[in-house]
């Protein structure tokens, strides 16, 4: 435990002292339950300010820059009262044409003064600009038919570092494909844990997710970099409905068993708890029968795909488009001249096939997939209907 909360100052002279008297900072550091740089941040305060320096300082600013005289804040409240639907910036500008001698704050100060005396109007909480898009699921009546992936719930390990499960599971044999401890849910790293299972046992027809990071995103039909590079790959992809779980259902029975066996005693580092993994993994696969299958292990079911991963990506095909376009690094896309318009930042590098709907319209297109369609009048881009995902 840090601290003593009895008397911090006289625990931090002591851990000082110690450190002044030849002790190594780590050590003590360590012995009293605080990282190095709350040590260090302490004796540099010490050598600067001396004892006075172990105090706890304020967080209060020394001078507070949005802070407004009482009479000030009074003029506009009582304003409000009279003028219930002015909003800040109104009431802002008529004060100060009555009142040219008076400072006034910003506006989002004053917006600020009325939300504090109850004066603002609570918007009801908005819609996610970007819906989630679950797809048609289907089901799997051989191996690599679907996929399924997800991460079991991060957990703390020994060392106090969170630690994320990538798991990735044939539908049809169970066959528990990956199980992997990662440091974080980033693409990157996501996306090299499946390059080595798809070099290692081929490609499927589609991978099921859910509707989170890194599998998908808030951008344009939910597409993330990581979809957007199974898609390059031929895979479809399939979503399940947010809050349904169940859509996922033999993936995360499989969860429960993994979080008995690996995760209710989480070892000290990832290198020993990869070992549960493994040792878990092996277990699943080859020793344990299943009642679904008539008592045979996954093993003895699954058989690697045919489709083999391949050295480089297919290029996508716009034959019957009138215009092909690369997606920007930001996500913008040049087109007609006129700036560019903001599509994807996953898309980025990827090339978009542009048709002709109407007179300056375009159905903006990803592959064999409808992203939306571009109005040349108004240099904006609106994205398709949530079902769109279903022609995957």
């Amino acid at each position: 435990m840090p601290w003593k909360v009895s008397q911090p100052v006289d625990e931090r002279m002591r851990l000082i002292a110690r450190v002044l008297d030849g002790e190594r900072m780590t050590d003590v550091c360590r012995e009293f339950g605080i990282s190095r740089k709350t040590g260090n941040k302490f004796l540099d305060r010490y050598k600067k300010m001396g004892p006075g320096g172990l105090e706890d300082l304020t967080r209060r600013p020394a001078k507070l820059a949005r802070q407004s005289s009482p009479q000030v804040q009074k003029l506009i409240v009582d304003l409000k009262g009279d003028k219930p639907t002015w909003g800040a910036a109104k009431i802002r500008e008529y004060l100060i044409q009555k009142n040219p001698s008076v400072r006034f704050p910003v506006r989002s100060t004053v917006h600020e003064i009325l939300d504090r005396n109850g004066l603002v109007r609570k918007q009801g909480r908005g819609k996610r600009k970007y819906p989630a898009y679950p797809t048609h699921l289907g089901r799997a009546h051989e191996s690599n038919e679907i996929w399924c992936t997800d991460f079991k719930g991060q957990f703390r390990l020994g060392n106090r570092k969170y630690c994320y499960p990538l798991t990735i599971s044939d539908q049809f044999s169970r066959f528990l494909l990956c199980c992997e401890g990662l440091e974080s849910t980033r693409e990157t790293e996501v996306s090299q844990m499946f390059r080595a299972v798809f070099e290692e046992y081929g490609l499927p027809e589609a991978i099921r997710s859910d509707n989170g990071c890194p599998f998908s995103t808030r951008t344009v039909l939910g597409l993330s970099k990581l979809s957007v590079w199974w898609m390059r790959l031929g895979i479809r992809l399939e979503r399940i409905q947010p809050g349904h779980p169940e859509q996922n259902g033999r993936h995360e029975r499989m969860h429960r068993t993994l979080k008995e066996a690996t995760a209710v005693r989480p070892a000290s580092n990832f290198l020993q708890q990869q070992e549960l993994f493994d040792s878990f993994r092996e277990e699943y696969n080859e020793e344990r029968p299943h009642e679904s299958l008539k008592m045979k292990t996954p093993k003895s079911v699954y058989r690697p795909s045919k489709k083999s991963y391949p050295e480089h990506l297919p290029i996508p095909e716009y034959t019957e488009h009138d215009f092909v376009r690369i997606v920007y690094p930001a996500g913008g896309v040049r087109f007609g001249g006129k700036s560019s318009f903001f599509l994807s930042a996953a898309l980025a590098g990827q090339p978009i096939g542009l048709t002709q709907a109407e007179e300056k319209l375009w159905r903006v297109s990803f592959m064999d997939l409808d992203l939306g369609y571009y109005d040349e009048e108004t240099n904006r881009f609106t994205e398709m209907e949530k079902n769109a995902l279903d022609v995957v």
